[in-house]
């Protein structure tokens, strides 16, 4: 075997020569290719790995030596490592009959404890006579010697200070959650990392690792064992996200080739569910996203965030469930279940270490994916306020148990919410009828109203489309384009980045510009039509329906589309009930510009009221607001709770008023 490994490393002399120059310590094996000059001898690694790769790293040191001084080489640094392994074990059949053995195992990192030393190579110095004696560490256990070999004493101890370590860390992988089988408990396996490997990978990364299978006896119990991987080559997963073959690249460019690829797609967006094309075109370009641009001093997020609001029945969680299904990197979580550590990160106290452990939540394992938030509107106001920083920026910070990081969100949200009073209200404004604060209403780049009004056409269209799907039995409807392409086409189009032409640039800035000229008014009563925020919203969505076409530069049509969608979305959720007019503020505060007028009124007449008397009583201010600006009893008393709720004047005692 070692002469067969000799002739494979002086077929590999650039390999050697590159570790030389580099020092690097691994000699990294593409199984393959060791499977091609010696498939025994590939099996045998597999089968045995400590003991071969340890004769098989010796013969690496000595070509290393020829290269380098002797003194630079460590014997016991150098290992050699195999990647690319025929067959991927899943994290759920990691059992008995791998224990020694070297697999390959793919997952999500979600835990992830600080370094710590791992004893390598030990020195037990004899308390009797001092005589030191070297033992080498191998697996999870610490390896002491039974006596002295010189006087026979019993008593040894660990001469820490002359003793070898190597920084080791524990990171915990999670399978991969759009591998995981329905209805079932996502499966956990402890890794371990040692040297190099220490602090290459956190929470929330997707790796592919080999690593060989060791066992750790359970505290409490001499015949149970917990199993754990020794990790020997990492590799990032991020750069595989799906397979595409030549023949799948075919089919895509030939389905973008389709003058009606547009539609296609968009009728192949949960196809069984009936109507809300609006929504689903929002949905499609959610999917294919914008780009992001990573500039020297901000980050411009590519994702983009959508919100449904509506009635029971309306189709909003079958929407999300197919979302998270047919997305290349997709999650579903229900806002009524989680919490903020939950959705974001969490430092937690670790069982193997009993250090502090780094926690990844759904937004982190969901990195350049989607994720979707059922019931959004029932979490906690704590746990809602820890998403507003990674729907903006993509980044979650923690500062937690000593623990001072930064880990990446990098991922659309699509979420829905259910009205406060079960059903729309039509008279009062989107903030008023869903439990959300107008932080996280702002963030969401197009919110879409689903209503239940009965309509004799619409609704016997939609009978009879229920109807067919259970007639269809598990058949449903086809869809133009099927999941597996689909998916595969919106993975493929992540690698385009559709650049903003002359023309488009003018296109956007036209609208934008006649959108804040219909706003402007000297005496600033005007209500906001549009922000900034609005503007970038449209420039991810003309780029993300330009990937859809997999083309290299957004086109007037793109901008035309997104504006239409960006419209529809405004009149739902931006128009002041009471003026009819498209109004942002709804979205910013809470509260219509005219409402704004209004309460600036009455508070202007306390504060004038109040630097007179000290003190304004109510029968003073209705008569004031009456007089001095036409607000009749019922209409002040209204504003005033408002501005009371809002705690902006207060009640210092029965019938007085008074600002806070």
């Amino acid at each position: 075997m070692s002469e067969s490994f000799n002739q494979f490393l002086n077929e590999h002399d650039e390999a050697i020569d590159e570790m030389a120059a580099m020092n690097l310590k691994d000699f990294v094996v593409d199984f393959s290719e060791l499977y091609d000059h010696d498939c025994d001898l590939a099996q045998l690694v597999l089968e045995k790995p400590d003991m071969l790769t340890e004769n098989l790293a010796s013969l690496v040191v000595a070509k290393l030596r020829y290269r380098t001084e002797i003194g630079e080489v460590d014997a016991n640094e150098v290992r050699v490592v195999l990647r690319n392994l025929p067959l991927t074990v899943p994290l759920r059949r990691v059992g008995s009959e791998h224990n020694g053995k070297m697999i390959q195992v793919n997952g999500v990192v979600v835990k992830a404890t600080s370094i710590m030393q791992k004893l390598m190579m030990a020195y037990w110095k004899c308390k009797k006579c001092g005589e030191t004696i070297l033992v080498q560490q191998k697996g999870s256990g610490q390896i002491k010697p039974s006596h002295c070999p010189s006087c026979d004493g019993r008593h040894l101890e660990l001469d820490e200070d002359n003793s070898m370590y190597v920084n080791s860390q524990l990171i915990t992988l999670q399978d991969i959650p759009e591998e995981q089988p329905p209805g079932t408990m996502p499966r956990n396996q402890i890794i371990q990392l040692n040297g190099h490997m220490v602090d290459t990978v956190r929470p929330g990364d997707r790796i592919t690792l080999t690593g060989v299978v060791r066992l750790i006896p359970i505290r409490g119990n001499d015949r149970l064992f917990s199993s754990i991987i020794e990790a020997f080559h990492i590799e990032s997963a991020k750069q595989k996200e799906l397979v595409i073959t030549a023949e799948d690249e075919g089919k895509i460019r030939e389905l973008s080739q389709d003058p009606w690829v547009h539609r296609r797609i968009l009728q192949s967006i949960a196809p069984s569910i009936f109507g809300l094309g609006h929504v689903k075109e929002a949905i499609m370009y959610l999917l294919f996203g914008g780009v992001t641009k990573e500039l020297p001093d901000v980050r411009i997020r590519g994702d983009i965030n959508v919100l449904l609001v509506g009635d029971p029945g309306t189709g909003k969680s079958q929407l999300l469930s197919y979302t998270a299904m047919i997305a290349p990197r997709g999650l579903l979580t229900n806002g009524k279940g989680s919490t903020a550590a939950g959705l974001t990160a969490t430092v937690t106290k670790g069982d193997q270490s009993g250090s502090f452990v780094l926690e990844a939540g759904a937004l982190v394992l969901g990195d350049r994916g989607v994720v979707c938030v059922d019931e959004m509107d029932k979490m906690e106001k704590n746990d809602r306020e820890a998403i507003h920083l990674p729907m903006e920026q993509g980044i979650i910070p923690i500062a937690k148990g000593g623990i001072v990081t930064t880990l990446n969100a990098r991922c659309s949200i699509l979420a829905a919410a259910n009205p406060a009073l079960g059903r729309y209200n039509v008279y009062q404004n989107i903030a008023q009828n869903i439990n959300l604060p107008v932080t996280i209403l702002s963030r969401f780049d197009l919110i879409f109203i689903l209503r239940d009004i009965p309509n004799a056409e619409l609704d016997m269209k939609m009978a009879e489309h229920i109807l067919n799907l259970h007639m269809s039995g598990e058949k449903g409807v086809e869809a133009p384009v099927e999941n597996d392409l689909l998916r595969k086409y919106i993975s493929y189009s992540k690698n385009l980045k559709p650049a903003i032409s002359n023309d488009v640039f003018e296109e956007l800035r036209n609208f934008y510009m006649k959108m804040r000229k219909s706003s402007a008014s000297n005496d600033q009563d005007m209500a906001i039509s549009i922000t900034a925020r609005q503007l970038e919203s449209l420039v991810r969505i003309a780029e993300a329906r330009a990937r859809l076409h997999l083309r290299e530069e957004v086109s007037i049509e793109d901008v035309e589309a997104a504006i239409n969608l960006m419209k529809r979305s405004l009149e739902q959720v931006g128009i002041d009930v009471t003026t009819g007019e498209i109004d942002i503020d709804i979205l910013y505060t809470g509260k219509p510009r005219s409402l704004q007028m209004q309460l600036q009124k009455v508070l202007g007449v306390v504060s004038d009221m109040e630097r007179i008397t000290g003190v304004v009583k109510d029968e003073d201010l209705f008569n004031t607001l009456m007089e001095d600006h036409g607000i009749g009893r019922a209409e002040a008393a209204r504003l005033i709770g408002v501005l009371m709720r809002d705690g902006t004047i207060y009640i210092p005692r029965p019938g007085y008023y008074r600002k806070c």
